[in-house]
């Protein structure tokens, strides 16, 4: 009998790590014999902390675990125990409110309560619907165990790779059509054939685990619930681009602030040169690599290869010229490929299960899958991997779940802040590198933040311009300046004091900084603005003229007391923080616009629905 508890981020900042020591004190007073393990993230971060239970072949999953289904399940488990009772009798069904209700009872004839803590059936469904490549392992095996990744299937391709040529390992790749996932889209194999082509005794792999988007956190899943398969991939890598007249160095550039991940990437780097799968003369081969793990510098623009090799380097964080090309001159100056961790993640499954699998998923320009993080305004946030082809619809609403609150959805974010608005009309849009960039935003890492009817499209630019502007590295005085002068004109706007041509203004910035700027972080940066102004232009005119239909900018919006609504409890008064809101008992309130902060705490307090904003 086995316990298994997610232990992603999320898992673990929802509990998780309470709830597994829960179970090891109780299953310990109970005297069952239980092993007790550890998974990562499933990607249904939004039933965190999630337990599966496995007798035998049967397995039950749990969500939303507290310390009351601990003690549930427990019960469960010795009431099946001593009865003899199999777990695979029990069944359960699911109501359309997503809680689930069991038909399971024990052999007394009670309702069994674990079974309120059942994955919906709802929910199983939103997992069925995705084709799981590079999250294949992801909550399935122990991250930090190697034997359950070998047991999975693990370090076979890496078998099947030292028994081709280089050439055919890359000519594999290019078969595949895999693309580069950090978000440009670029052809894997046309980046290690360049490398491969570049002379040099001495070539680096890199590996790209900065993941600096707001609301991005697809790379940290993968390393924390699947080490071995970014290791796998890499070590691939390595031998096409390198073997036999070069040697190979490792490294991967993981953002400081994933602390799991890099502990999990620690033991497994470890594990994998114990077993020989690192180091010299891999698996009695003639081929040596290894690898060394650098904790990033926290900067986003790191995420551009050429600044996060001067990083690398021990430098400050700054994007050079190209040419030349990494892959001519590199890390140290030597020949360097830079992948992200998706794209290395996809490279095992692709030579153990064929070029010609992989392409089968996708359309024509972009083949196999693709992981997205649902963020925002959605009923399921968390981690979603869906073959190329899918629609946005597909993703937000068969897979997400919708809009919370029953709202109206109105744009979704993708490519991160250097991404692009997509407004509600383009929801039928396919997801794939061509289709998404025509919107006017980029397929990116694999952010989706999602908006609704509440959402303000004026302040959400800003918000995005605002990173942009700070995480510039500062080289280029069209990024450095032109942003900020972007950024100045969005604070006049969201403040009520937007000037005529101000809007054509923003527009022209945009494009003079798109065409100036020396990275990819400034040529991408005024994206967000583009397309908000783009789709969502009339909200940018309202603001001119002093109004924010959202009714989020708070120097367009006042808050006021409705006077027939007001039985004059003076609740409000008294919590005000700014004293703006005076009156006499059991006669209606007012607020003092000049005092008034805009809080909104009077309104979180009234239980009459007296106090409106407009």
């Amino acid at each position: 009998m086995k316990i298994i508890i997610g232990k992603g981020s999320c898992g673990i900042a929802a509990g998780a790590n309470k709830i597994s020591d829960s179970f090891r004190e109780k299953t310990a007073l109970l005297g069952l014999d239980v092993e007790i393990a550890t998974t990562g993230c499933i990607g249904m971060c939004y039933l965190e902390p999630i337990v599966e239970v496995v007798v035998g072949n049967a397995k039950k999953t749990y969500v939303k675990v507290d310390e009351k289904a601990v003690d549930e399940i427990l019960k469960s488990i010795s009431a099946s125990t001593s009865t003899g009772e199999s777990d695979s009798t029990s069944t359960s069904t699911s109501t359309s409110d997503s809680t689930c209700e069991s038909t399971s009872t024990s052999t007394s004839g009670k309702k069994n309560l674990a079974d309120d803590y059942l994955l919906p059936l709802e929910d199983e469904e939103v997992q069925k619907r995705q084709t799981k490549v590079a999250l294949k392992n992801c909550g399935l095996i122990n991250p930090e165990n190697i034997d359950e990744y070998i047991m999975s299937g693990g370090y076979e391709a890496l078998k099947k790779c030292l028994a081709m040529s280089p050439e055919e390992v890359i000519a594999e790749v290019k078969a595949a059509g895999l693309l580069g996932r950090g978000g440009a889209g670029f052809p894997t194999w046309f980046k290690w054939q360049a490398a491969r082509d570049s002379e040099g005794k001495l070539k680096y792999i890199i590996c790209n685990a900065d993941e600096g988007d707001p609301g991005a956190f697809m790379d940290r899943a993968i390393i924390e619930g699947d080490p071995h398969c970014l290791i796998e991939g890499m070590i691939i890598c390595a031998y096409a681009i390198a073997y036999p007249n070069a040697l190979a160095e490792g490294a991967v550039y993981v953002r400081a602030e994933y602390p799991l991940a890099i502990k999990r990437l620690e033991i497994a780097i470890k594990d994998a040169r114990e077993r020989g799968f690192l180091g010299k003369n891999l698996l009695g081969s003639s081929f040596s690599f290894d690898l060394k793990i650098k904790a990033g510098a926290g900067a986003f623009v790191c995420g551009e290869e050429t600044a996060l090799i001067a990083s690398l380097e021990g430098e400050r964080g700054m994007p050079r010229l190209k040419p030349p090309f990494p892959a001519q001159s590199g890390f140290h100056g030597k020949p360097s490929n830079i992948n992200n961790v998706e794209t290395y993640a996809n490279i095992p499954w692709i030579l153990q299960n064929g070029s010609a699998n992989f392409a089968l998923m996708g359309t024509d320009g972009s083949k196999g899958t693709k992981v997205f993080a649902l963020t925002g305004k959605i009923n399921k946030g968390g981690l979603v991997e869906i073959p190329m082809g899918s629609t946005i619809r597909e993703v937000i609403y068969d897979i997400g779940g919708g809009i919370k609150n029953d709202k109206s959805f109105k744009a979704v974010q993708m490519g991160g802040p250097s991404g692009g608005c997509i407004p509600a009309e383009k929801l039928d849009t396919v997801i794939d590198y061509k289709s998404i960039s025509e919107t006017g935003a980029i397929m990116g890492s694999g952010g989706m933040v999602v908006m609704d009817e509440n959402t303000c499209m004026v302040g959400m630019a800003r918000f995005f311009l605002d990173f942009t502007c700070k995480e510039s590295c500062g080289k280029c005085t069209h990024c450095r300046i032109g942003t900020k002068r972007m950024l100045e004109i969005l604070d006049r706007l969201i403040g009520g004091e937007g000037n005529t041509g101000d809007i054509e203004l923003l527009e022209e910035l945009s494009n003079n900084i798109k065409a100036g700027a020396l990275c990819g972080l400034g040529q991408t940066a005024p994206n967000p603005v583009l397309t908000t102004i783009r789709y969502f232009r009339s909200e940018y005119e309202d603001h001119l003229k002093g109004k924010c239909k959202a009714m989020q900018c708070k120097a367009m919006i006042a808050w006021k007391i409705v006077e027939n609504k007001c039985v004059g409890c003076s609740l409000c008064s008294r919590k005000c923080p700014a004293g703006a809101i005076s009156g006499e008992i059991k006669k209606p309130y007012s607020i003092d616009q000049n005092k008034c902060t805009k809080c909104d705490v009077c309104r979180n307090l009234c239980k009459f629905d007296a106090i409106i904003i407009e």
